[in-house]
């Protein structure tokens, strides 16, 4: 790509960015994307410090599988560039002392670039792009990803500027519902997953589909829809406990994380709780609103042995629930869950 197509193309990124407003992980994730384009990595990522850690906080291409995973700060090369404020570039990870030579394997990454993240002065996190082939980034490409993390500074700096939420709140939280967001869902089932294999303990994920929002959206208007989204999402909360996790992945769908109750006990509790909430109808513009999800819950370790095959048999779960509710008959009374 010319020096004139990636200027325009930073220049169209600004206009999205604009679109998007103060949503910092949606800015995240539309970043990452844009990368894989401007400096034609395999894959992107921007992560985040939190202690001795970096996570990954937006992740694209063959990085996709990675959100929410954690790498040792001391010991990568995102972490020193952290540490060092400027950018660095690995031109072959065979040879490299600053990579973890075991995690870029893991993945068939041979080269990459990461630049820094800054807010308020500080530099909180990394842009990163990688390739599976030796020396494939330059200089220049480290200047396009120095602009990009220009664009992803500046909205942390808005996000964060009049609300009392801090930087990384806004990182890991949905905007609208106040909800754990998809990257901090999957940073805390990483963990609650190793926790579990450590213990020989047992956990359970919930994954759940709000079923009518559109109906309401195109009946009512996008602000009973997100009256909606907001009043189910208080009350999920409200079931599901301090100790276990709520979160909103994205438009109607949510999740359930629940790290300290995995029995089928404790999930059946959960399911009983969530019917009888959402039986209870809730006004919003003069209107009488119902509620009403389909959902699927697996269990780690009996149906599955990581996160991905977890989801993935939630998933399929979820809409089996949902396929089934829609051949009752008008009138009838569906179940919204399926725990086999």
């Amino acid at each position: 790509m010319t020096t004139a197509g990636v200027l325009l193309d930073v220049i169209d990124l600004h206009g999205e960015v604009t679109e998007l407003g103060l949503d910092l992980p949606g800015v995240m994730d539309l970043v990452v994307r844009k990368v894989l384009d401007l400096v034609q990595a395999q894959g992107a990522a921007i992560e985040l410090a939190d202690g001795d850690s970096m996570v990954y906080r937006a992740v694209a291409g063959s990085a996709s599988g990675q959100l929410g995973l954690r790498v040792d700060r001391a010991n990568s090369l995102s972490g020193l560039c952290i540490a060092t404020g400027s950018w660095l570039k690995c031109d072959d990870t065979l040879v490299d002392d600053r990579v973890d030579l075991v995690a870029c394997k893991a993945v068939g990454v041979r080269s990459m670039i990461v630049v820094p993240l800054s807010h308020r002065g500080q530099c909180v996190g990394v842009l990163k792009a990688f390739s599976s082939e030796p020396g494939h980034f330059s200089d220049g490409d480290a200047a396009v990803l120095g602009l990009l993390s220009r664009v992803v500074g500046t909205t942390m700096y808005w996000a964060t500027r009049y609300g009392e939420s801090d930087l990384f709140h806004r990182a890991t939280h949905d905007d609208l519902t106040g909800l754990a967001n998809r990257a901090l869902f999957m940073d805390r089932l990483h963990a609650a997953i190793a926790a579990a294999r450590r213990q020989e303990a047992r956990l359970a994920v919930m994954l759940l589909d709000m079923d009518g929002l559109k109906q309401i959206n195109d009946g009512h208007g996008h602000a009973a829809g997100d009256a909606t989204l907001m009043e189910f999402s208080a009350r999920l909360n409200q079931v599901v406990g301090e100790r276990e996790l709520a979160a909103r992945l994205g438009g109607d769908e949510f999740a359930v994380l629940l790290a300290h109750a995995g029995e089928v006990d404790d999930i059946y509790a959960l399911e009983q709780r969530l019917r009888a909430t959402l039986a209870q109808p809730f006004e919003v513009a003069g209107l009488q609103l119902r509620l009403s999800a389909s959902w699927g819950v697996a269990q780690f370790p009996r149906d599955a042995d990581d996160a991905d095959e977890l989801l993935a048999l939630t998933d399929e779960r979820m809409f089996k629930a949902k396929r089934a509710r829609k051949t009752l008959a008008e009138g009838g009374q569906a179940d919204g869950g399926l725990f086999i």
